[in-house]
Protein backbone atom coordinates (compact mmCIF):
# COMPACT_ATOMS: atom_id res chain seq x y z
CA UNK A 1 0.00 0.00 0.00
CA UNK A 2 1.50 3.32 -1.15
CA UNK A 3 2.30 5.95 1.33
CA UNK A 4 1.17 8.94 -0.99
CA UNK A 5 -1.29 11.61 0.06
CA UNK A 6 -3.43 13.37 -1.79
CA UNK A 7 -1.90 16.96 -3.26
CA UNK A 8 -2.02 19.70 -0.42
CA UNK A 9 -3.27 22.79 -2.09
CA UNK A 10 -1.45 24.94 0.60
CA UNK A 11 1.28 22.96 0.19
CA UNK A 12 1.22 23.16 -3.79
CA UNK A 13 0.46 26.89 -4.00
CA UNK A 14 3.88 26.99 -2.16
CA UNK A 15 5.59 24.87 -4.16
CA UNK A 16 4.59 26.51 -7.48
CA UNK A 17 5.34 29.76 -6.32
CA UNK A 18 8.93 28.94 -6.12
CA UNK A 19 8.38 26.82 -9.10
CA UNK A 20 7.51 30.08 -10.97
CA UNK A 21 9.89 32.43 -9.28
CA UNK A 22 13.03 30.10 -10.55
CA UNK A 23 11.38 29.71 -13.86
CA UNK A 24 11.02 33.08 -14.58
CA UNK A 25 14.17 34.43 -13.24
CA UNK A 26 16.25 31.59 -14.82
CA UNK A 27 16.77 33.55 -17.73
CA UNK A 28 19.26 30.77 -19.19
CA UNK A 29 20.94 32.10 -22.71
CA UNK A 30 19.27 31.15 -25.83
CA UNK A 31 23.05 28.51 -26.52
CA UNK A 32 22.47 26.90 -23.61
CA UNK A 33 18.68 26.06 -23.87
CA UNK A 34 20.03 22.41 -25.46
CA UNK A 35 22.30 21.87 -22.12
CA UNK A 36 19.56 23.21 -19.35
CA UNK A 37 18.48 20.46 -17.42
CA UNK A 38 15.27 19.22 -15.59
CA UNK A 39 14.60 21.43 -12.46
CA UNK A 40 12.92 18.60 -9.74
CA UNK A 41 10.86 19.68 -6.82
CA UNK A 42 9.36 18.25 -3.90
CA UNK A 43 6.22 18.43 -2.74
CA UNK A 44 5.61 19.10 0.96
CA UNK A 45 3.78 15.85 2.02
CA UNK A 46 4.28 12.17 3.42
CA UNK A 47 5.89 10.23 0.82
CA UNK A 48 5.02 12.43 -2.43
CA UNK A 49 7.05 12.20 -5.11
CA UNK A 50 8.61 14.87 -6.93
CA UNK A 51 7.30 16.42 -9.78
CA UNK A 52 10.39 17.40 -12.84
CA UNK A 53 10.23 20.02 -15.06
CA UNK A 54 11.62 21.03 -17.89
CA UNK A 55 11.49 24.84 -19.33
CA UNK A 56 13.43 25.47 -22.23
CA UNK A 57 15.16 29.15 -22.33
CA UNK A 58 13.56 29.89 -25.71
CA UNK A 59 9.97 30.30 -23.83
CA UNK A 60 9.47 34.21 -23.36
CA UNK A 61 9.69 35.16 -20.00
CA UNK A 62 5.99 36.34 -18.21
CA UNK A 63 4.85 34.35 -21.51
CA UNK A 64 2.43 31.06 -20.70
CA UNK A 65 3.26 28.76 -23.03
CA UNK A 66 2.17 25.24 -24.10
CA UNK A 67 2.00 22.06 -21.48
CA UNK A 68 2.98 18.83 -22.00
CA UNK A 69 2.47 16.22 -19.55
CA UNK A 70 4.94 12.99 -19.97
CA UNK A 71 3.79 10.63 -17.60
CA UNK A 72 6.65 7.39 -16.66
CA UNK A 73 5.71 3.64 -17.25
CA UNK A 74 5.08 1.32 -14.42
CA UNK A 75 8.38 0.76 -12.38
CA UNK A 76 9.38 4.43 -13.27
CA UNK A 77 8.98 7.79 -11.79
CA UNK A 78 8.99 11.57 -12.88
CA UNK A 79 12.03 12.68 -12.80
CA UNK A 80 14.21 9.82 -14.28
CA UNK A 81 12.14 9.78 -17.63
CA UNK A 82 12.57 13.48 -18.12
CA UNK A 83 15.96 13.10 -17.90
CA UNK A 84 16.09 10.68 -20.29
CA UNK A 85 13.87 11.76 -22.49
CA UNK A 86 14.33 12.64 -26.45
CA UNK A 87 11.12 15.34 -25.95
CA UNK A 88 13.67 17.74 -24.61
CA UNK A 89 14.63 18.18 -27.66
CA UNK A 90 11.45 19.38 -29.41
CA UNK A 91 10.55 21.57 -26.35
CA UNK A 92 13.68 23.08 -27.35
CA UNK A 93 12.97 23.34 -31.15
CA UNK A 94 8.91 24.23 -30.45
CA UNK A 95 9.16 26.38 -27.46
CA UNK A 96 6.82 23.78 -24.72
CA UNK A 97 7.05 23.05 -21.23
CA UNK A 98 7.71 19.26 -20.03
CA UNK A 99 6.29 18.49 -16.35
CA UNK A 100 6.93 14.68 -15.74
CA UNK A 101 4.95 13.96 -12.21
CA UNK A 102 5.40 10.23 -10.53
CA UNK A 103 2.33 7.81 -9.90
CA UNK A 104 1.38 7.02 -6.53
CA UNK A 105 1.25 3.73 -6.07
CA UNK A 106 4.59 2.22 -4.73
CA UNK A 107 6.11 -1.26 -6.61
CA UNK A 108 9.30 -3.19 -5.63
CA UNK A 109 10.58 -1.07 -8.16
CA UNK A 110 9.40 2.64 -9.05
CA UNK A 111 5.66 3.20 -9.02
CA UNK A 112 2.38 3.07 -11.70
CA UNK A 113 -0.60 5.18 -11.63
CA UNK A 114 -3.61 5.04 -9.63
CA UNK A 115 -6.45 4.23 -12.79
CA UNK A 116 -9.26 3.55 -10.77
CA UNK A 117 -10.31 -0.46 -10.59
CA UNK A 118 -7.39 -1.26 -13.02
CA UNK A 119 -4.51 -3.86 -11.63
CA UNK A 120 -1.11 -2.57 -11.21
CA UNK A 121 2.23 -4.71 -13.23
CA UNK A 122 2.57 -6.16 -9.56
CA UNK A 123 -1.04 -7.23 -9.56
CA UNK A 124 -2.71 -5.38 -6.84
CA UNK A 125 -6.05 -2.87 -7.18
CA UNK A 126 -5.45 0.53 -5.93
CA UNK A 127 -7.41 1.10 -2.82
CA UNK A 128 -8.98 4.05 -1.20
CA UNK A 129 -6.26 5.06 0.50
CA UNK A 130 -4.17 5.70 -2.88
CA UNK A 131 -3.52 9.22 -4.03
CA UNK A 132 -6.74 10.22 -6.48
CA UNK A 133 -4.07 10.61 -9.49
CA UNK A 134 -6.76 12.14 -12.18
CA UNK A 135 -7.33 15.51 -9.08
CA UNK A 136 -3.40 15.24 -9.05
CA UNK A 137 -1.93 15.69 -12.65
CA UNK A 138 -5.02 18.33 -13.09
CA UNK A 139 -3.88 20.37 -9.67
CA UNK A 140 -0.47 20.74 -11.68
CA UNK A 141 -2.17 21.87 -14.77
CA UNK A 142 -3.77 24.38 -12.82
CA UNK A 143 -0.94 25.57 -10.64
CA UNK A 144 1.03 25.86 -13.79
CA UNK A 145 -1.70 27.84 -15.16
CA UNK A 146 -2.14 30.13 -11.95
CA UNK A 147 1.55 31.03 -11.80
CA UNK A 148 1.47 32.32 -15.52
CA UNK A 149 4.03 29.42 -16.99
CA UNK A 150 0.95 27.06 -18.52
CA UNK A 151 -1.26 28.31 -21.24
CA UNK A 152 -4.28 26.73 -20.64
CA UNK A 153 -5.88 26.38 -23.87
CA UNK A 154 -2.67 24.26 -25.36
CA UNK A 155 -2.36 21.62 -22.67
CA UNK A 156 -1.38 18.04 -24.00
CA UNK A 157 -0.93 14.51 -22.43
CA UNK A 158 1.75 11.90 -23.81
CA UNK A 159 3.11 8.82 -21.41
CA UNK A 160 4.68 5.41 -22.11
CA UNK A 161 2.79 2.06 -21.05
CA UNK A 162 1.36 2.29 -18.41
CA UNK A 163 1.27 6.40 -18.74
CA UNK A 164 0.09 5.59 -21.52
CA UNK A 165 -2.62 4.11 -20.14
CA UNK A 166 -2.95 6.85 -17.69
CA UNK A 167 -2.77 9.50 -20.45
CA UNK A 168 -5.82 7.47 -22.02
CA UNK A 169 -7.81 7.09 -18.92
CA UNK A 170 -7.30 11.31 -18.46
CA UNK A 171 -8.75 11.22 -21.79
CA UNK A 172 -12.07 9.28 -20.79
CA UNK A 173 -12.71 11.37 -17.92
CA UNK A 174 -11.48 15.10 -18.27
CA UNK A 175 -11.12 15.59 -21.89
CA UNK A 176 -11.92 18.75 -21.79
CA UNK A 177 -9.08 19.84 -19.96
CA UNK A 178 -6.42 18.50 -22.43
CA UNK A 179 -6.43 19.56 -26.65
CA UNK A 180 -4.84 15.89 -27.37
CA UNK A 181 -2.99 12.99 -26.18
CA UNK A 182 -0.89 10.67 -27.62
CA UNK A 183 -0.03 7.04 -26.07
CA UNK A 184 2.69 5.31 -26.64
CA UNK A 185 2.77 1.87 -26.82
CA UNK A 186 -0.41 2.15 -23.88
CA UNK A 187 -3.73 3.13 -25.95
CA UNK A 188 -6.98 2.59 -23.92
CA UNK A 189 -10.40 3.21 -24.39
CA UNK A 190 -11.51 2.15 -20.80
CA UNK A 191 -11.47 -0.91 -19.37
CA UNK A 192 -11.69 -4.06 -20.16
CA UNK A 193 -15.57 -5.55 -20.46
CA UNK A 194 -15.65 -7.74 -17.89
CA UNK A 195 -18.07 -9.71 -20.29
CA UNK A 196 -16.18 -10.09 -23.01
CA UNK A 197 -12.79 -8.97 -22.51
CA UNK A 198 -11.44 -8.49 -26.20
CA UNK A 199 -13.73 -5.30 -26.01
CA UNK A 200 -13.19 -1.88 -24.10
CA UNK A 201 -16.10 -1.52 -21.32
CA UNK A 202 -17.93 1.47 -23.87
CA UNK A 203 -19.55 2.60 -19.97
CA UNK A 204 -15.91 2.86 -18.32
CA UNK A 205 -15.22 5.73 -21.20
CA UNK A 206 -17.68 8.66 -21.75
CA UNK A 207 -15.49 11.63 -22.92
CA UNK A 208 -17.44 14.87 -22.58
CA UNK A 209 -16.03 16.38 -26.08
CA UNK A 210 -14.43 14.53 -28.62
CA UNK A 211 -10.43 14.10 -28.25
CA UNK A 212 -7.47 14.05 -31.04
CA UNK A 213 -6.10 10.79 -30.25
CA UNK A 214 -2.27 9.73 -31.48
CA UNK A 215 -0.50 6.94 -30.89
CA UNK A 216 2.63 5.33 -31.13
CA UNK A 217 3.24 0.89 -31.11
CA UNK A 218 4.84 -2.06 -32.27
CA UNK A 219 3.71 -4.72 -33.99
CA UNK A 220 5.70 -6.70 -31.97
CA UNK A 221 5.25 -5.66 -29.00
CA UNK A 222 4.57 -8.55 -26.19
CA UNK A 223 3.86 -6.60 -22.88
CA UNK A 224 1.25 -4.85 -24.37
CA UNK A 225 0.25 -6.66 -27.43
CA UNK A 226 -1.02 -4.84 -30.28
CA UNK A 227 -3.50 -8.35 -30.76
CA UNK A 228 -4.40 -8.15 -27.93
CA UNK A 229 -4.19 -10.54 -24.73
CA UNK A 230 -1.44 -9.99 -22.57
CA UNK A 231 -2.22 -8.96 -18.57
CA UNK A 232 -5.40 -8.11 -16.78
CA UNK A 233 -5.03 -4.77 -17.21
CA UNK A 234 -4.58 -5.15 -21.31
CA UNK A 235 -7.18 -8.22 -22.68
CA UNK A 236 -8.22 -6.38 -25.97
CA UNK A 237 -6.55 -5.20 -28.98
CA UNK A 238 -4.98 -1.76 -29.39
CA UNK A 239 -6.98 -1.58 -32.80
CA UNK A 240 -10.58 -2.06 -30.64
CA UNK A 241 -9.47 0.92 -28.76
CA UNK A 242 -8.74 2.93 -31.90
CA UNK A 243 -12.33 2.33 -33.16
CA UNK A 244 -13.81 3.00 -29.75
CA UNK A 245 -11.87 6.42 -30.04
CA UNK A 246 -13.19 6.98 -33.53
CA UNK A 247 -16.90 6.24 -32.62
CA UNK A 248 -16.45 8.97 -29.57
CA UNK A 249 -15.04 11.22 -31.39
CA UNK A 250 -18.31 10.45 -34.67
CA UNK A 251 -15.76 10.00 -37.12
CA UNK A 252 -17.31 9.40 -40.47
CA UNK A 253 -14.46 8.07 -42.56
CA UNK A 254 -13.42 4.85 -42.53
CA UNK A 255 -10.31 3.49 -41.24
CA UNK A 256 -7.09 4.72 -44.19
CA UNK A 257 -3.76 2.26 -43.89
CA UNK A 258 -1.11 4.90 -45.39
CA UNK A 259 2.60 3.60 -45.42
CA UNK A 260 5.07 6.28 -43.92
CA UNK A 261 8.26 5.21 -44.51
CA UNK A 262 9.77 1.16 -45.10
CA UNK A 263 9.50 0.18 -41.35
CA UNK A 264 6.33 2.26 -40.05
CA UNK A 265 2.62 2.72 -40.95
CA UNK A 266 0.01 4.83 -40.27
CA UNK A 267 -3.57 3.75 -39.61
CA UNK A 268 -5.89 6.98 -39.42
CA UNK A 269 -9.64 7.91 -38.94
CA UNK A 270 -10.68 11.13 -40.25
CA UNK A 271 -14.41 13.08 -40.81
CA UNK A 272 -14.60 13.55 -37.32
CA UNK A 273 -16.63 16.08 -34.71
CA UNK A 274 -14.25 18.97 -34.29
CA UNK A 275 -11.84 17.11 -36.47
CA UNK A 276 -10.73 15.07 -33.79
CA UNK A 277 -8.94 12.72 -35.72
CA UNK A 278 -7.93 9.58 -34.53
CA UNK A 279 -4.07 8.00 -35.85
CA UNK A 280 -1.84 5.16 -34.83
CA UNK A 281 1.97 5.45 -35.98
CA UNK A 282 2.78 1.85 -35.90
CA UNK A 283 6.49 0.24 -36.31
CA UNK A 284 7.14 -3.15 -37.79
CA UNK A 285 9.23 -5.30 -35.32
CA UNK A 286 9.05 -2.57 -33.01
CA UNK A 287 8.98 -3.24 -29.05
CA UNK A 288 7.42 -1.87 -26.00
CA UNK A 289 9.95 1.09 -25.84
CA UNK A 290 9.13 4.73 -26.52
CA UNK A 291 8.45 4.84 -30.48
CA UNK A 292 7.21 7.64 -30.62
CA UNK A 293 8.52 10.27 -33.45
CA UNK A 294 8.95 13.69 -31.59
CA UNK A 295 8.18 16.13 -34.35
CA UNK A 296 5.03 14.13 -35.34
CA UNK A 297 3.55 14.27 -31.87
CA UNK A 298 4.36 17.77 -31.79
CA UNK A 299 3.77 18.47 -35.02
CA UNK A 300 -0.15 16.94 -34.03
CA UNK A 301 -0.64 18.67 -30.93
CA UNK A 302 -0.03 22.10 -32.03
CA UNK A 303 -2.86 22.06 -34.51
CA UNK A 304 -5.52 21.72 -31.35
CA UNK A 305 -6.08 23.57 -28.51
CA UNK A 306 -9.28 24.30 -26.04
CA UNK A 307 -11.59 27.12 -25.86
CA UNK A 308 -12.10 28.32 -21.83
CA UNK A 309 -15.75 26.48 -22.25
CA UNK A 310 -13.89 22.88 -23.10
CA UNK A 311 -14.83 23.56 -26.94
CA UNK A 312 -11.93 21.74 -29.24
CA UNK A 313 -10.51 24.17 -31.84
CA UNK A 314 -8.61 23.21 -34.37
CA UNK A 315 -5.44 25.76 -35.29
CA UNK A 316 -4.64 26.70 -38.47
CA UNK A 317 -0.24 26.62 -39.05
Amino acid sequence: MTTTKRLSTTSATLLFAGVAAFMLASGLPQSKAQEAEPTVHQFDGNGVAPLAIYRPASIQQGVPAPLVLLLHGSSGEGAAILTGSSLKAAANKHGFIIAAPTGAIHLARGYAWNIPGVVTTSGTVPGAGDRDDVNYLLSIVDLLVKQGLADRSRVYVTGISGGGRMASWLGCVASTRFAAIAPVVGLRAGTPLKSDTTQPDPASCQPESPLPIITFAGDSDTTNPMQGGGAPYWQYPMRSAEMRWATLNRCQNSMVTKQISSAVYQELYDGCQDDAVVTAFITKGGGHTWLADDEVMWDFFAHYARATNGKLLKLSR
